[in-house]
């Protein structure tokens, strides 16, 4: 849950510095702006909200209705204003906090199934949404790379990731450039092959 706040007190201060235009701007991420990451950043939170309402509920709630529902909504989320997005951002991050933050530990113990279909404990939710508001706080382009977040949560997600991608070992190397690779980000090790994108 701490790195869950830390990567959104990243997010949120990232975006409010940016303008409407720096905002349609490029991400890091291919083929997306900044808007676009923001709105899935902002409906990412809805849909794990989803999955706590299935821990509460014992309700069969997925995150998505489909990929395509989905995309549509990160789609049409990108063409909001600058601020409507850090609107809807802040709105739906305190939702699932406080969503969380209301679960019994009977709740944190139901098993619900993230959008990749895996079935999980709902004590898996705050960690899916770590993962995306520190990566993704990387991916806004703004200046900030791995090295600018918690060496736990970085090691952390090494360990998820290459389990993950089912790697028997890692290059060496400074443990932000490691975890760059590993995501599929640009980094520094040399002759470590591209693995292609992840998260």
């Amino acid at each position: 849950m701490q790195w869950v706040e830390h990567g959104t007190q990243l997010l949120t201060t990232q975006v409010a510095a940016l303008d409407e235009q720096a905002m349609t701007e490029p991400s890091a991420l291919p083929g997306w702006t900044r808007k676009h990451l923001v709105a899935h950043v902002a409906a990412n939170a809805g849909a794990l909200g989803n999955l706590v309402r299935w821990a509460r509920t014992g309700e069969r709630t997925p995150m998505y209705s489909s990929a395509g529902q989905r995309n549509a909504g990160i789609d049409s989320g990108a063409k909001l204003s600058a601020a409507q997005l850090a609107t809807w951002m802040h709105r739906s991050a305190r939702n699932l906090a406080a969503a969380m933050d209301a679960l019994t530990a009977d709740q944190w113990r139901a098993e619900v199934v993230t959008a990749q279909g895996r079935t999980v404990p709902a004590t898996q939710i705050p960690w899916l949404r770590a993962r995306e508001v520190c990566v993704h706080a990387v991916d806004l382009g703004t200046g900030l790379t791995f090295a600018g977040l918690p060496d736990g949560f970085l090691s952390a997600l090494a360990a998820d990731i290459q389990a993950k991608r089912g790697l028997a070992g890692v290059p060496d190397g400074p443990l932000p450039e490691v975890v760059a690779y590993l995501a599929g980000r640009p980094h520094s090790l040399a002759g470590a092959a591209d693995l292609g994108p992840w998260l």
